[in-house]
């Protein structure tokens, strides 16, 4: 071997060893990438231990789910993502650990359609096609879409996160099922259950500043409405704090909130018989922080139990149904329409009775005095220094 050929044969090697660690860099930079659903759906980090999720880059708006160590035919289930939502996290993970526990084989297929008509169509033409045997609307939106595209379909659909159908016009009653192909839940509380624990909490309320979305019109029909006309027939003065543009919540809150309380002052000097009242509107609820700065002595109270959380940066007091129960509800739904029952004649799935939350840390901030009878029932209960002492903690992401 000439001394020519055994340099070449050098430097081809070190080219060799140079490619595969620069192979390798990139493999491992690649791998470090999070997937492309990873924008819009999240979960919790236990569910991979019974799930194998998989996605194509090709279609970063869907996302599949398998049961590990599953055998045999699959149930297959479509659920239809209208945009992101902390929310929609919480569900979707309550979700899946609930058909783990049934021991359900099953294949779940996410899409976020985004509302766009053309891709939610074609999803449910793929479900149909694919043999899918159920459909999961997440969120109001995605239920509102498919009731109006997809009723009398021939998939059944089980609604998930979603205000209540009977004051949204798409169920009759609470009795009787819905004579189609779409089983209901609810994510409200019947307005006098309600309204027996604030009579409680406050027996002389005089003013109640309700906080809403004006764009989420869910909200706006099954929560906001429902309350204002009911305290207004009881002679309770209704503030209303209505975010116009979503996108500016947190500006229009820093003016919304100090006018309710001078509001509330006029009748009520020393804001003992006042209320803020957050309802289900995520652009509202997220400004948790900027409620609490400008809501003086004013107790903030949410239908979200969710927002009740560690720290200080939280609402006082919660009664609704936790976004975690109600999925819990939708997936035992999903489960029996998968056994064989029929949508059409399943009730609206209501949670009784309704998830209470507590932040003892900011009672004591606002000098408001919890009755003792909510700390029996409530499922969510934080401490004088705001840690959780009954509490199936998730914490709401932006």
């Amino acid at each position: 071997m000439t001394l020519g050929t055994a340099i070449r044969q050098r430097q081809a090697a070190v080219l060799l060893v140079l490619a595969a660690a620069f192979c390798s860099i990139a493999t491992c930079a690649t791998s470090a990438e999070p997937p492309s659903f990873s924008k819009w759906f999240k979960y919790s980090p236990d569910i991979e231990k019974s799930w194998d999720v998989a996605s194509d880059p090709a279609q970063p708006m869907s996302v599949s789910l398998r049961r590990k160590g599953a055998t045999g035919s699959l149930k297959r289930v479509l659920v239809l993502y209208p945009r992101p939502s902390s929310a929609y996290d919480i569900a979707i993970t309550e979700i899946l650990r609930t058909f783990e526990a049934k021991e359900i084989n099953s294949h779940f297929e996410v899409v976020n359609f985004e509302l766009n008509d053309a891709r939610g169509k074609a999803a449910l033409q793929t479900a149909e096609k694919n043999g899918v045997e159920l459909v999961f609307a997440m969120g109001s939106e995605s239920a509102a879409w498919l009731f109006a595209n997809y009723k009398g379909g021939a998939l059944p659909v089980v609604t998930v996160c979603s205000k209540d159908p009977v004051q949204l016009g798409q169920m009759k009653d609470y009795d009787s099922g819905s004579g189609n192909n779409f089983a209901f839940t609810s994510l409200n509380v019947p307005i006098d259950v309600q309204m027996a624990y604030v009579r409680e909490l406050r027996p002389e309320l005089k003013n109640l500043a309700v906080l809403v979305d004006s764009k989420n019109i869910s909200a706006v029909q099954t929560q906001a409405d429902p309350i204002a006309n009911y305290l207004k027939e009881k002679g309770v003065q209704v503030i209303w704090g209505s975010v116009q543009n979503p996108a500016k919540a947190k500006e229009e809150l820093t003016k919304i909130i100090p006018d309710a309380v001078r509001a509330m002052r006029q009748t009520d000097p020393n804001l003992s018989k006042s209320l803020f009242w957050v309802t289900g509107s995520t652009s509202v609820f997220r400004e948790i922080r900027t409620i609490n700065q400008y809501a003086d002595r004013v107790p903030v109270v949410s239908v979200v139990p969710e927002i009740v959380t560690k720290g200080p940066d939280t609402a006082v007091l919660a009664i609704g149904v936790s976004f975690e129960s109600n999925a819990r509800l939708a997936a035992i739904y999903g489960a029996r329409v998968l056994n064989g029952s029929s949508p059409a004649k399943l009730k609206v799935g209501l949670v009784s009775p309704p998830d209470m939350a507590i932040s003892f840390l900011k009672a004591r901030e606002i000098g408001m005095r919890v009755p003792f009878g909510f700390f029996e029932i409530a499922s969510f209960v934080y401490d004088y220094t705001g840690e959780p002492v009954r509490s199936a903690e998730q914490a709401l992401e932006n």
